[in-house]
């Protein structure tokens, strides 16, 4: 069993004072395979990636949120499959205690004003994704458009996965840093990934940004989510909830 303590980030570990020496061509195979790994390291992530997300899609245990992807982020659904959609057939409803109730399609939405943030992520199991992009419609916006009632207390979001829902007070979600999301990493936000739009909550973690959205619901009371209904705080302020004190992320 090794029992050399696990090297820090950042700071390589001190070479052993015994060992077998290498020979000139297997260090300089050993430098260009390092140099193609560099070079090989996108096209590798991005297949990861799609890999994971599409067995996610298929998995019905969530196992597969087990497992790390160099992006940092798992795969986690709450149903066993999620059916795709794109500009074809997304909608979007914004309705409940509104003056105005709305249906945007995919276009619509990628036609209104365009809000761009960049902060961590950070998940109540305890991942977090540095400085990642987050680009879409201000949540404040779509509301205001459909005129919120003055009885309004809270928003209540749908998915189409037909499983999933989260809930803010209508307070937060006037936030400006809470979107109804369109890209994420610099790229339209992709199926395993929530998309074709999903909703961030900047300050919140992130099992608030809910994926696959699909309405939005303005109604007088803060109705706990899924995950809120199995022991999640309800006010999920990265730092402040459910027992963590991660650094915040807005």
């Amino acid at each position: 069993m090794n029992s050399e303590p696990p090297e820090e980030p950042g700071e390589p570990r001190p070479p052993a004072e015994h060992g077998t020496p290498i020979g000139r061509r297997v260090l300089l195979g050993t430098i260009g395979l390092g140099a193609l790994g560099v070079v090989a390291a996108p096209v590798l992530q991005r297949g990861l990636e799609g890999f994971l997300g599409a067995a996610a899609d298929k998995d019905p245990t969530g196992l597969t949120g087990l497992l790390p992807n160099g992006g940092g982020f798992r795969y986690y659904s709450v149903t066993s499959s999620v059916p795709h959609k794109d500009a074809t057939d997304y909608r979007l409803t914004v309705d409940g205690l509104v003056d105005r109730p709305t249906t945007y399609t995919l276009d619509e939405l990628r036609a209104l004003p365009q809000t761009r943030l960049v902060k961590d992520v950070q998940c109540v199991t305890g991942w977090r994704v540095p400085d990642t992009p987050f680009e879409g419609v201000r949540l404040s916006r779509l509301l205001d458009a459909a005129g919120v009632r003055a009885k309004a207390g809270a928003v209540r979001f749908t998915c189409f996965d037909g499983a999933y829902s989260e809930s803010l007070t209508l307070e937060q979600a006037r936030r400006s840093d809470v979107l109804v999301a369109l890209r994420m990493q610099d790229k339209d936000i992709g199926h395993a990934h929530g998309g074709p739009v999903r909703l961030y909550v900047a300050p919140m973690y992130f099992y608030k940004s809910a994926k696959w959205l699909s309405g939005i619901t303005v109604t007088e009371d803060v109705k706990p989510g899924y995950w809120e209904r199995l022991g999640y705080d309800v006010d999920a302020w990265v730092g402040k909830s459910n027992g963590r004190d991660d650094d915040p992320t807005s």
